[in-house]
């Protein structure tokens, strides 16, 4: 090698042969020539020729000079670069370079000249590529390890790789690229900040993006220098993220994108670098915390990440950003959930809990979120997600934000679609999200108009899709009727119900439109805009919709007509399209909704064929009900309940004789329910059955009058109705069937008793002229002497109080069905000239007054006697709907009614209260009746209580709504406007047999959680000064005397007492009551009548101890003014309906004790009831005696007497009934049901505790019309064994009627027990005609 420095130092240059001179005095061209001769001749060299390394030694350093190095021809330089890159292979390890200044000067000439990588195409790319592939092979970079400026040199390398790199080159160029790069990252002492950024620069997304080349070539050198470039990676980071020096790197910024995507690459590069993270995880900086909160998401979620097992700690630390008080924080959290819920179900069961956390965030984008990421997750795949999290997206169904509540509901559609309808996970998973239907159906339960018509939106599309074929379509409808629950299918009834009743009221607007105009024209089309306006979200802006709507209608005949055709029965779904494409024109905003609704009550009318013949295979066993997974009785009994429900919505498409003849063949069935539910269809939509059909006429009839008087109680009642609604000459039919009834009657078999007592009821309500003295006579002979008074059975023996409907005796189901016989024979009369009323309402209040047991000889089961408390009852409230009934109903009858409500038996309780609730729905029960509901504050059961809160809430905002609607019924308020209920709630308090001890503590505190009960809903809103109105009113009755007792001082004392607490509510709990009342309120004269003289007595006493404006009460009550009954009109204008669903959080409890929950005190205290206890009877004595309402009878009656009473048509006879009826009031304190609160917690809450019970169904519409009433009444009855047996509970002691009490005489002297009895010294009740003034 000396030798070789040597022949340097002479000089003398030695060319290959055939190369002359090589130096600017020769051409461009030449030059080339030549150097591709001397690149030729070091290529075929090896590091082995030592003789040719010394003769071309001088060539070497001359192609090195300044001369090549900057020469302007790209060509001459890269064939200068190709022979520098062959000498540095060939005079290796040793360059023939020794200046550093020199060999910078040639390595960053090659950096250059590899730009030319860039061009694939380009002529010169091989010669480019070999320079590549020779410099990468013999690592010639490695030489400048030892030079100050290496690290420059370095970069510019590493820069031009990732500049040049692109989709064009091969795997190659590639390998060589990075065998090159990574040889000086592995092989060199260090990697400085800037080479670093070098490479991670092309990581960072925008750069990424950009060119993804060179992020993958930085992605391939980071895997191959793993090991040696990690510490440099945790040193920056640790830099920038433990010290804060951003200054170190320009990438500072990117900090966490680059932590994401070496993790990504290689995991072992972060090893030290994530225990920072979490540190960063608990950082005070909520920017900070959010982005590692994102970096981390993604890190965890990755398909194949194992971070979280890998790293626990981290995970943990992680899940705790859920709880993060940052609102974005928790929302990239939530927003992950779903990701980690795809990528690694087995973190689900960590997430879970948080996320159940979060689906009750307070923000709603959070619980929004919630459920996009579990319903993403189920979608990919049911078994991602776990039933806890399915419920989560139930619960949330119910938010109070319409844009949760829409996700939620649409995500469970999409579920159900998917894996019920389409079965895409196998019967399993059907299985497991089975309850997706019902839960979606009892949405419509919700107030909320939007919620209700995505429940219609999402059955159209997602439960029962539109788009199915016909067949599949019916199909599907057929079996998701037959698998709904209860309340859904109630649900889905009332959609159709809904969407009719909409129709029907398009229909009117357009028979309104072609009515010519007039004074009245334009109130009737905006009364009825505004009902069509309800139906459609955003009232509002759809009220603007449907007057424009309605003008068009009027100036544009085409589409009056084609929305006619839309509305019209008959339209079928391609008709319905066509119209609802040309109503599109109209370019109206609400025109979406609007049609929609329209168009899905058409949803069925032209597959009602396709429908009866999924019946018909189910009949005949040919169907796939057990594959569907349905017992075939059950599709069966569906079916037809499906059948009866379109028959009230689309009665005309079901006039074809297949039709009726399969209805006929479901007839000659075994079950019941099928050949009621066919009955039912028959009765519906048989109304031109007799003209169009003649030859199913003449099948038809035998088996009907056979089923009036053979078939079971509800397939008689059926068959009575379809005859009188669908045969014209249904006087005669009605004798074929009443004439031998009525003779075949006979005690002696009380199970065949039951059909023709059925059918004579309801042939008495629809036909009471044609049979009026026969029917007469059967009641007073045969219903009353025979059935009624007479215990022939004696009962079995057992301490509950409620049985089901099989165990219920023969005997007292007839006599339940007798009693409303003659209910319904009264409200076919419909008048009360033979005072049948009166002596009617007697015997029922006489079987309420004797606990059921009506002959008090002892011989019937309890279980028998509370279905006949709850018979009579229901028959009161029944006859109470007629106002020939209500007018003779004394206080003492009407209190009896009420106190069925607080019956010992459960069951009573419940069905009492159904039906009290359905009857003040239709507006047909009087208003005081609402009051009723005020004795429930004090069940013992939860349950009872929420229900009975619920009705309240319904009613009270039903009347309001009403009231809204309907400005000409103002001379009605008194029976409509919510707030006149309470004068009935303090008259029922003051008369409540609870209330003995006037000024007892805990007996006042019960008043005053009854008075609250009903005063909390009232006074939830104080529109139009309703608080004022309501102080007044209590002023007002103050003012007064007790109607039914106006000379008792006791019984006054306790209407001041009760006034006094009512007083303080409102004080207590409304800021507004001192202001001026719209108008003095009219209070029924009927309860309450003047005094002699003003007076007045604050007798809150101890009372006011849990309320908290007692000095503020004295103040106030000074201001009481005299009653005023002046005028009837006066009222406050009516308060508008309050909006949203009230909730008990809305209104302050903390005045009062929690409604729901009993102190032990209450609980332990023994009960008050209609049985006296001692103490009580020892308060009496000091009270003012009272006169015995009668005398006590012989217990052998005679039946003749009862017979004459009922039978007697002479003046004289009436004459003595119009006096009896006036000493017709029961006993003032029968014995109420109401069981202790100990005794019920005990006894009658099943033994999962009182928590457990059973709630009952949401209270649902019902149609104002005499035969669903009907038909509910026999679902007394045949409905009960869905209610709850409860164990018998501890019942009060016996009532004294003989001794300290009242007996009943009836019928004459010797009975002990008939229908008039009499009372001494009767009270004459004020009668003010505007308190008979209600609806019906």
């Amino acid at each position: 090698m000396a030798h070789s420095k040597n022949r340097a130092t002479d000089g003398k240059i030695t060319y290959p042969p055939g190369v002359k001179e090589i130096s600017d005095k020769i051409s461009k061209e030449e030059m080339v020539r030549r150097l591709k001769m001397v690149v030729k001749t070091f290529m075929d060299m090896d590091q082995d020729s030592e003789e040719e390394k010394e003769l071309y030694l001088n060539l070497a350093l001359h192609l090195a000079s300044d001369f090549f190095l900057k020469h302007p021809d790209k060509d001459v330089r890269l064939l200068v670069a190709c022979c520098l890159a062959d000498i540095f292979r060939i005079y290796a390890p040793e360059a023939p370079y020794t200046s550093p200044d020199k060999l910078k000067d040639i390595f960053m000439f090659i950096t250059r000249q590899l730009k030319g990588l860039e061009d694939t195409k380009s002529a010169q790319f091989n010669r480019y590529f070999y320079l590549l592939e020779n410099i990468a092979w013999v690592k010639s970079y490695n030489i400048c390890f030892e030079l100050e400026d290496s690290n420059e040199i370095f970069t510019q390398l590493y820069r031009t790789l990732f500049q040049v790199i692109n989709n064009g080159h091969n795997q190659k160029v590639h390998m060589h690229m990075v065998d090159l790069m990574s040889s000086i990252v592995c092989e060199g002492d260090s990697v400085s900040q800037e080479l670093l950024d070098t490479v991670l620069v092309n990581l960072v997304p925008a750069h990424k993006n950009l060119n993804k080349q060179a992020y993958d070539l930085a992605k391939a050198l980071l895997k191959r220098t793993a090991q040696a470039i990690e510490p440099y990676i945790t040193n920056f980071f640790n830099q920038v993220l433990m010290l804060g020096k951003t200054s170190v790197s320009d990438l500072s910024e990117h900090v966490f994108d680059l932590i994401l995507e070496l993790y990504n690459i290689d995991s072992h590069l972060l090893l030290s670098v994530l225990p920072q993270l979490e540190f960063k995880l608990k950082s005070n900086d909520n920017d900070e915390r959010l982005q590692v909160v994102k970096l981390l998401a993604k890190m965890f979620g990755a398909k194949d990440s194992e971070l979280a097992s890998q790293n626990k700690p981290l995970w943990q630390c992680y899940l705790g950003r859920f709880n993060d008080i940052h609102v974005p924080v928790r929302l990239e959290c939530v927003k992950f959930a779903s990701h980690c819920l795809m990528n690694h179900p087995d973190l689900a069961k960590d997430l879970t809990e948080y996320l159940k956390v979060r689906s009750h965030d307070p923000e709603e984008a959070i619980r929004h979120d919630v459920i996009v990421s579990i319903v993403t997750a189920s979608k990919k795949d049911l078994s991602l997600v776990n039933d806890h999290l399915l419920n989560f997206v139930k619960e949330r169904t119910l938010d109070k934000r319409w844009r949760v509540r829409k996700e939620a509901m649409m995500g469970l559609a999409q579920i159900y679609k998917k894996y019920a309808l389409q079965a895409e996970a196998g019967k399993e998973a059907a299985k497991q999200i089975s309850w997706i239907k019902d839960k979606l159906l009892h949405i419509y339960y919700q107030n909320s108009i939007d919620d209700r018509l995505l429940v219609e939106r999402i059955f159209a599309q997602y439960l029962v899709p539109h788009n199915l074929e016909t067949t599949e379509r019916m199909k599907c409808l057929y079996y998701l009727y037959a698998t709904l629950d209860g309340n859904a299918v109630k649900a889905l009834n009332e959609m159709w119900k809904c969407q009719n009743m909409l129709r029907h009221n398009v229909k009117d607007l357009l028979d309104l439109i072609k009515q010519p105009k007039s004074d009245s024209y334009n109130k009737a089309v905006f009364s009825k805009v505004m009902v069509i306006t309800r139906n459609l979200p955003d009232p509002g802006k759809t009220q603007d919709f449907v007057k424009k709507l309605a003008q068009v209608l009027e100036e544009d005949e085409k589409i009056r007509k084609q929305l006619e055709t839309l509305v019209s029965p008959s339209c079928s779904c391609k008709q319905a399209e066509v119209c609802v494409v040309s109503t599109v024109s109209l370019h109206l905003d609400s025109a979406c909704s609007y049609r929609h609704r329209i168009h899905q009550s058409h949803s069925f009318i032209s597959f009602f064929s396709a429908l009866i013949k999924q019946v018909n295979k189910s009949i005949e066993g040919t169907a796939d009900d057990e594959d569907e997974g349905v017992p075939t009785e059950q599709a069966i009994r569906a079916g037809l309940e499906l059948l009866k429900v379109l028959s009230f919505t689309h009665p005309v498409s079901f006039h074809s004789a297949e039709t009726f003849e399969s209805l006929l063949g479901c007839l000659k069935m075994d079950d019941e329910k099928v050949a009621e539910a066919a009955l039912q269809i028959f009765k519906n939509t048989g109304n031109k059955l007799e003209e169009s059909f003649p030859h199913i006429k003449s099948v038809l009839l035998p088996v009907l009058q056979h089923k009036a008087k053979k078939g079971s109680p509800r397939q008689a009642k059926y068959a009575i109705h379809c005859i009188h609604a669908m045969f014209s000459n249904r006087d005669t039919h009605f004798a074929q069937i009443f004439e031998p009834l009525h003779k075949s009657l006979d005690t002696d078999n009380m199970e065949q008793l039951i059909t023709p007592l059925t059918t004579l009821g309801h042939l008495a309500m629809l036909a009471p002229e044609q049979f009026a003295a026969p029917l007469k006579s059967l009641v007073a002979n045969f219903i009353v002497k025979d059935l009624l008074m007479n215990d022939r059975i004696p009962g079995k023996k057992t301490t509950k109080l409620w049985v089901p409907d099989d165990e219920v005796s023969p005997e007292t189901l007839a006599k339940i069905q007798g009693l409303k016989l003659m209910v319904r024979w009264l409200l076919g009369v419909k008048n009360n000239q033979s005072k049948s009323g009166n002596s009617t309402l007697r015997m029922l209040t006489a079987i309420l007054s004797s606990d059921g047991d009506l002959t008090e000889q002892g011989k019937i089961g309890k279980p028998d006697m509370s279905r006949l408390r709850l018979a009579a009852g229901c028959a009161i409230l029944r006859l109470s709907q007629e106002p020939c009934y209500h007018e003779i109903i004394t206080l003492e009858q009407y209190q009896l009614c009420a106190l069925v409500i607080n019956d010992e038996c459960y069951q009573v309780r419940q069905a009492f209260a159904q039906k009290l609730h359905k009857g003040l729905c239709r507006l047909r029960l009087p208003l005081e009746y609402l009051a009723v509901f005020t004795l429930c504050a004090k069940d013992p059961v939860k349950e009872r209580r929420a229900h009975a809160r619920q009705c309240l809430v319904k009613n009270i905002n039903l009347r309001r709504e009403y009231l809204k609607q309907h400005a000409a019924v103002s001379e009605k308020l008194i029976s409509l406007l919510p707030e006149y209920v309470v004068p009935y709630a303090i008259h029922l308090l003051v008369h409540d047999p609870d209330y003995v001890k006037v000024q007892d503590i805990e007996q006042l505190k019960d008043i005053k959680e009854a008075l609250w009960f009903v005063l909390e809903i009232l006074m939830a809103k104080n529109e139009n000064n309703s608080h004022a109105f309501i102080r007044k009113m209590v002023e007002n009755i103050k003012q007064t005397k007790d109607g039914q007792c106006p000379d008792d001082p006791k019984i006054n004392e306790k209407l001041y007492t009760v006034c006094d607490v009512a007083m303080n509510i409102v004080i207590s709990k409304s800021t507004t009551y001192s202001l001026e009342s719209p108008k003095d309120p009219v209070l029924p004269a009927r309860y309450f009548t003047q005094l002699d003289k003003p007076k007045a007595a604050n007798v809150l006493g101890a009372v006011n101890k849990p309320l908290s404006a007692t000095g503020k009460l004295q103040t106030k009550l000074s201001r009481m003014e005299t009653i005023s009954n002046a005028s009837s009109n006066s009222n406050p204008s009516s308060p508008g309906r309050s909006k949203g669903r009230l909730d008990s959080a809305d209104v302050d409890h903390s005045e009062n004790e929690d409604i729901s929950m009993k102190s032990p005190s209450e609980t332990e205290k023994p009960s008050r009831g209609r049985k006296r206890g001692a103490a009580a009877n020892q308060d009496d004595k000091g009270q003012e005696s009272k006169p015995k309402r009668g005398r006590k009878k012989a217990a052998n009656t005679s039946t003749d007497d009862a017979e004459d009473q009922w039978g007697e048509d002479s003046s004289m006879a009436e004459a003595s009934m119009e006096t009896e009826d006036e000493q017709n009031s029961p006993p003032k304190r029968g014995r109420r049901g109401r069981p202790p609160k100990s005794a019920a917690s005990k006894d009658e809450t099943p033994s999962k505790g009182r928590r457990g019970r059973r709630k009952t169904a949401p209270p649902a519409d019902e149609e104002n019309e005499e035969e669903q009433e009907e038909e509910e009444d026999d679902e007394d009855d045949a409905g009960s064994e869905n209610m709850e047996v409860k164990p018998k509970g501890r019942r009060g002691r016996k009532p004294r009627c003989s001794k300290n009490g009242f007996s009943w005489p009836l019928f004459g002297s010797t009975s002990c027990c008939g229908i008039y009895f009499k009372t001494p010294n009767p009270l004459d009740p004020i009668q003010l005609n505007n308190t008979k003034q209600f609806l019906f």
